[in-house]
């Protein structure tokens, strides 16, 4: 039989295809838990969970209560404990294992409780231009609360937030409760996750000098965990979800450095 030259190239090409087929598909998938930031909810993290999610693995986004979708919920007698529980909930309810639980801004505050509660079900950790608390560490602990505190209804109001929005979705105030309760982290087990500091870099911004000056980033590096940075404001996963999904999918293999 004689094959034509388009022949042989189809062939090749339905030959390549399946063996991109067949890596893709051995590629390990996982499951993301992702957390957002003060004021903020889950719909800020939609378009970077689609990119994971495009990618085969399962994102859940979880919304912490009286903010996002869920803000018509009282502020009044919410605390660190409630914002934990919201996800470690998710995680038993779920039933998930090996996850991939990350927190971005105020939500380093609650994973780092939620490390603490379940490390059973946690393969790795990443904190995104997040907060890395101490053990006993409140928001205010550190450096006390702001001289222009605004609080109504249970909620802290910052100075640029827009009490009456006219379009969805929005940022709201902040339970006030979470700011004043000390976060635990001494749990032995949770001290063994691996974990990936990831700090956003606004342009002009000196990562160096940054490192310098940045708590979290300094408790980060004392506790061996690995550090990548990336580009963009406290925002960049509005900015630039489809990269920084790229990276949540490479971080994953990232091991603590051992340290004394």
């Amino acid at each position: 039989m004689k094959f034509t030259p388009r022949f042989l190239a189809l062939v090749l090409l339905t030959s390549l295809a399946a063996v991109v087929a067949r890596a893709n598909h051995h590629e390990e998938k996982h499951t993301y838990v992702i957390v957002h930031g003060a004021t903020a909810g889950a719909y800020e993290w939609k378009e970077t969970g689609r990119y994971l999610e495009e990618a085969g693995h399962t994102v859940y986004r979880v919304t912490l209560t009286a903010l996002g979708e869920r803000s018509h919920l009282s502020a009044v007698g919410v605390d660190l404990s409630t914002h934990i529980m919201d996800v470690v909930n998710t995680i038993r309810f779920e039933d998930l294992h090996d996850v991939i639980l990350t927190g971005h801004s105020y939500g380093g505050r609650v994973i780092t409780g939620v490390m603490n509660e379940i490390p059973e079900r946690i393969k790795h950790v990443m904190y995104f231009d997040a907060s890395v608390p101490e053990d006993g560490e409140s928001s205010y602990s550190r450096n006390g609360p702001p001289a222009n505190l605004l609080i109504k209804n249970g909620r802290r109001i910052p100075e640029w937030l827009n009490e009456n929005p006219t379009t969805y979705p929005h940022n709201v105030g902040q339970p006030f409760g979470p700011y004043l309760e000390a976060v635990k982290y001494n749990n032995p087990e949770a001290f063994k996750l691996n974990v990936t500091y990831v700090p956003f870099i606004a342009e002009g911004t000196d990562p160096a000098e940054r490192a310098a000056r940045d708590r979290n980033w300094q408790n980060a590096v004392a506790r061996g965990w690995t550090v990548r940075t990336f580009p963009g404001s406290h925002t960049a996963m509005l900015e630039n979800p489809k990269d920084l999904a790229v990276l949540m999918q490479a971080a994953v293999t990232d091991t603590n450095t051992p340290t004394p």
